[in-house]
């Protein structure tokens, strides 16, 4: 039988101190390979454990003994933003900052098929309402980004709307909090160059975020030719070369390879310690990763494209991941995102949740991040958007000198935006 792919470093980081760990520290947690496949009464076991993660609740609800009736849900644009501002009849507040890229296309899903359903619903059932929606108008034929990067919008507001009746942060709202802190690792996007130019770029952005931790991009991408040819062979030991045997390395194919492809790469970041192995082949080539997952040692993780509960429970139980990886704004916002994470905490196996968005995308996370006892050690940060006048009392939410951020502790997200900026935003309309 096939046991659980344990995580990279066990004794996971405490406000960043693990970053001073050696590397044997993880490398000796990732486990033997065996290829087993699982029998069918210790697969259905694990089935009824998932059941049970799932049906736990996740919003707390019997804060608020009153109803929360949302009079009002909109969507607000000015050139490149997207903000969601939900208001109930007792005359409470929320905003939330959406994925604008997305929005700027999917905006008429939001006002037509999922903001008339919300109007008039007591908010304190948004783990239904998020179900519920759903099947309004037949939107799960629009399964994916189309529906969930809206409702991840309107999920965010909502919460912040509570936060401020409450005087509890998100994190408060839907678990515990155990880590105030989160440590970063310093991601680097880029293909199409040579491993060289990759190295000098990735120097210069450790320099200023002190991550203790990196990743970087391998292959082409979805099955593309890689360009420069054997550029991921070149990098993934000179990655190591460079930055020495006490920083995290992991690295992300965004599915790039076939298992005949994927298990070689995997192997060659297994003899340089590698933390862990990002989408190896297509997201949604569900036998295939575990096929991969099977010949290697180094922890398989993935998730940031999917858009189906059912499929992370599969990929759960089947060892295909030993990391899940939900977006916050593709998988549809928090309460769905903790339920992944609560299915691979049954299973022993981590959560390193991916943010999609620029703007205060890294915020939501990192209130995601503080509430899930499985956390990964370090979490991708990626910029804010300069564009976006906010203050924050709690946090600078900056890195600092040892790579870590602050998670805001204030009501809701924590950050208010001025008020000058959000009148500049008119309603969109069906």
């Amino acid at each position: 039988m096939q046991t659980d792919r344990r995580s990279f470093l066990a004794s996971a980081i405490a406000g960043g101190v693990a970053a001073s760990l050696p590397l044997s520290s993880h490398a000796a947690a990732v486990k033997p390979a065996s290829g087993a496949v699982l029998a069918p009464k210790e697969l259905e076991h694990r089935y009824a454990k998932l059941d049970e993660a799932l049906r736990l609740p996740v919003f707390k609800r019997e804060l608020f003994p009153e109803p929360a009736i949302i009079e009002t849900l909109e969507l607000l644009h000015y050139k490149d933003s997207f903000l969601c501002r939900v208001r109930s009849k007792d005359g409470a507040e929320g905003i939330s900052i959406g994925n604008a890229a997305q929005l700027a296309v999917l905006y008429p899903i939001f006002v037509k098929r999922m903001q008339p359903f919300f109007i008039g619903k007591d908010a304190r059932d948004i783990e239904a309402l998020v179900e519920e929606v759903t099947v309004y108008q037949s939107n799960y034929k629009a399964q994916g980004l189309a529906i969930f990067v809206p409702l991840a919008t309107i999920e965010f507001a909502i919460l912040d709307m509570f936060g401020k009746m409450s005087g509890k942060s998100i994190g408060q709202l839907i678990g515990e909090i155990h880590n105030a802190r989160v440590a970063v690792y310093q991601a680097n996007g880029e293909r199409d160059i040579s491993a060289e130019e990759t190295i000098e770029h990735m120097k210069r952005d450790v320099a200023i975020s002190h991550a203790k931790a990196i990743k970087f991009k391998l292959g082409g991408r979805m099955s593309h030719p890689e360009y420069p040819a054997g550029r991921s062979e070149k990098l993934i030991p000179l990655v190591r070369k460079t930055f020495g045997d006490r920083m995290v390395i992991s690295a992300d194919a965004n599915g790039s390879y076939t298992p005949r492809q994927a298990i070689p790469i995997g192997k060659l970041m297994q003899e340089y310690n590698y933390a862990f192995y990002e989408e190896p082949v297509p997201f949604d080539w569900y036998e295939e990763t575990r096929q991969v997952a099977d010949a290697l040692r180094i922890p398989i993780a993935g998730g940031e494209q999917e858009p189906s509960t059912h499929n992370f429970r599969w990929l759960i139980a089947n060892n295909g991941l030993s990391i899940v990886q939900q977006d916050m704004f593709y998988f549809g916002g928090m309460v769905r995102c903790m339920r992944v994470a609560r299915m691979a905490d049954a299973m022993g196996k981590q959560c390193i949740p991916h943010i999609s968005s620029t703007g205060l995308g890294y915020l939501y996370m990192m209130h995601f991040v503080s509430a899930i006892p499985n956390s990964g050690p370090y979490h991708e940060f990626k910029e804010f958007n300069n564009d976006l006048p906010f203050t924050c009392a709690t946090s600078t939410l900056r890195s600092d000198a040892n790579g870590v951020v602050k998670v805001p502790t204030g009501p809701g997200v924590g950050v208010e935006i001025d008020p000058a900026y959000v009148a500049k935003h008119v309603v969109v309309k069906a």
